[in-house]
């Protein structure tokens, strides 16, 4: 199933659903960042997805990382929160989707990489790689955050 992403486009379809996600910047011994290509959209990004009604935040960042990485991880902090009614996300199926995006740090803590059926590579790139990557608007602005070392979490 593909999927398009909008920012602030008065042409973007309505929202029909409501998901709470979970992202992470899981970082190796380098302070490498860990990122995915898409299957769906071809487009860097950081593991996450959405969160189960038995899962906590912090428990849908570990087993979405887990399922799309094969990394195990642990959480070390807290980017920040994202909830831009700007951002839509439409998928091929009919969901129209809004997004509400809790993004942690991680560290690993086992595992192997592996791709999933989400993704087409995986790869730890450094900070200072990441803007040559494609890549949605609303990822950058969660690395800048992260690469930014803010002193609290960014409320958005």
């Amino acid at each position: 199933m593909a999927r398009t992403e909008f920012y602030d486009d008065p042409d973007a379809p309505a929202p029909n659903s409501l998901v709470v996600a979970a992202s992470a910047v899981v970082t190796d011994d380098q302070g490498r960042v860990l990122l995915q290509r898409r299957r769906d959209n071809d487009l860097w990004a950081l593991p996450g997805g959405g969160m189960d009604l038995t899962d906590s935040l912090p428990g849908t960042a570990v087993r979405e990382v887990r399922e799309e990485t094969g990394l195990h991880i642990e959480i070390t902090g807290l980017v920040g929160t994202y909830t831009d009614p700007r951002h839509i996300i439409a998928y091929t199926d009919g969901e129209v989707r809004r997004q509400f995006n809790v993004c942690f740090t991680a560290r690993v803590t086992g595992g192997a990489l592996a791709i999933s059926d989400e993704s087409t590579e995986l790869r730890f790139v450094a900070p200072e790689d990441i803007d040559a990557l494609p890549m949605h608007h609303t990822q950058r602005l969660r690395l800048r955050h992260y690469t930014a070392h803010r002193a609290q979490p960014y409320l958005g």
